[in-house]
């Protein structure tokens, strides 16, 4: 005699395993029971979208590891200590014809602009992460600007990961001192590069020499009238 059976384990949740559900055909014959089809569904976790000093509370509190998901010019400009660098974008370095044309284009506009390279999706980003951690592993995903960090919690909550979490704004959108920097610069001032770099600069210096020249003028009056007496008219 044949029968279906159905079983199901754990309730709901939108911050867990949320459950298996399981179907048998079983086939009885002498006392025996053979099971003829089984088939399970697993629901994943949800990813949580968090601020920058939440974050902050689940690293400290919580032991939530870090994994930064920025190119390698980002990463290296500044990056949380003791995090684990795992790209998802690499520097693309393919020859072929439609590459070379799309790469010069990149150059003269976001290379030129930002000075970040030209990328590619990282093939092996699922596996670099399985290689340092476990499905259970409590992560949290960090980009510049917090859209790569959501891709990136996509792809290893399709992969099994079952604990992780992403500062919405990214990285730009943490204050300093919330966490223990490596670097050159701010975290927030990480995605900053090329001619937006110098442009600020440029920009800071002026207003510093405006400043300068105001409080001249302010406290000096005398002084500064004679000095723009000596600039030529006309």
């Amino acid at each position: 005699m044949a029968g279906i059976s159905c079983c199901c384990s754990s309730p709901l949740s939108s911050r867990s395993n949320l459950g298996r559900v399981s179907w048998r055909l079983n086939s009885s014959h002498g006392g025996r029971t053979a099971t003829i089809l089984r088939k399970s569904l697993r629901i994943n976790a949800e990813v949580s979208y968090i601020n920058g000093e939440e974050a902050r509370r689940l690293v400290a509190e919580e032991g939530y590891k870090i994994v930064d998901v920025r190119d390698r010019i980002q990463y290296e400009r500044a990056h949380i200590k003791s995090c684990s660098h795992v790209p998802l974008f690499v520097e693309n370095k393919d020859n072929d014809p439609g590459t070379i044309i799309n790469r010069q284009l990149h150059n003269n506009f976001s290379g030129l602009f930002y000075g970040l390279p030209f990328t590619k999706p990282n093939p092996e980003f699922v596996q670099s992460v399985k290689s340092q951690f476990s499905p259970d592993s409590k992560i949290l995903i960090v980009c510049q600007e917090g859209l790569r960090s959501s891709g990136a919690a996509n792809k290893l909550e399709a992969a099994g990961f079952q604990n992780i979490a992403c500062i919405t704004s990214g990285l730009q959108s943490v204050k300093p001192g919330w966490f223990d920097v490596e670097g050159s610069t701010e975290l927030q001032d990480a995605g900053k590069g090329g001619l937006v770099q110098v442009q600020g600069k440029i920009s800071a210096v002026l207003g510093t020499v405006l400043i300068c020249a105001y409080l001249f003028i302010t406290f000096f009056p005398d002084q500064a009238e004679k000095i723009i007496a000596l600039v030529p008219s006309g």
